[in-house]
């Protein structure tokens, strides 16, 4: 299918599910809100005509001016080998999106390293704890507002600046 009649297909079986529709992007891609993602991708794992059973990535973003956060799941079907892209988007100040890791078992380290860098609670994850920082570090470092410390534990977190090399 292309991504236009997986959106026609979407749109059609849940109506009012999408807040916008770029089917014919060079990422072809869907956009939803948090409280309709869990619906959504079931539907997307277990419709017939889907069968989206592989989960190739998922990325955070963080819309700092928007005051919102998104994560951006790119699905892919090995049987029907089509495509397509959700986009979920959340509240900056409550950042909430279900957990998929039950349908797409690499949803579990992904959703831990967004939880992790930009702080998206994945509710219903059965394990969301920090994946990269140390488990004491303060704040989620890729949030566009985010002040990196001076140290961590003593340790200067950042190096003095090196003179370039003379030939």
């Amino acid at each position: 299918m292309s991504p236009q009649q997986i959106i026609a297909l979407i749109e059609s079986r849940r109506p009012g599910a999408l807040l916008a529709a770029h089917g014919a992007d060079k990422h072809p891609r869907v956009h939803v809100e948090a409280g309709a993602w869990r619906a959504l991708a079931e539907f997307l794992y277990h419709e017939p005509q889907l069968r989206f059973d592989w989960l190739a990535c998922l990325s955070g973003v963080d819309y700092v001016a928007q005051d919102k956060l998104a994560v951006v799941y790119d699905l892919w079907s090995t049987q029907w080998k089509h495509r397509l892209a959700v986009k979920v988007f959340c509240p900056r100040h409550q950042p909430h999106v279900p957990s998929v890791c039950d349908l797409w078992r690499a949803a579990d380290w992904h959703e831990r390293e967004a939880y992790d860098l930009l702080g998206i609670i994945f509710d219903g994850h059965p394990d969301l704890r920090r994946i990269l920082c140390a488990e004491d570090w303060e704040g989620h470092p890729l949030r566009k507002d985010y002040v990196f410390p001076a140290e961590y534990h003593g340790i200067p977190a950042t190096a003095p600046a090196v003179p370039p090399a003379r030939s």
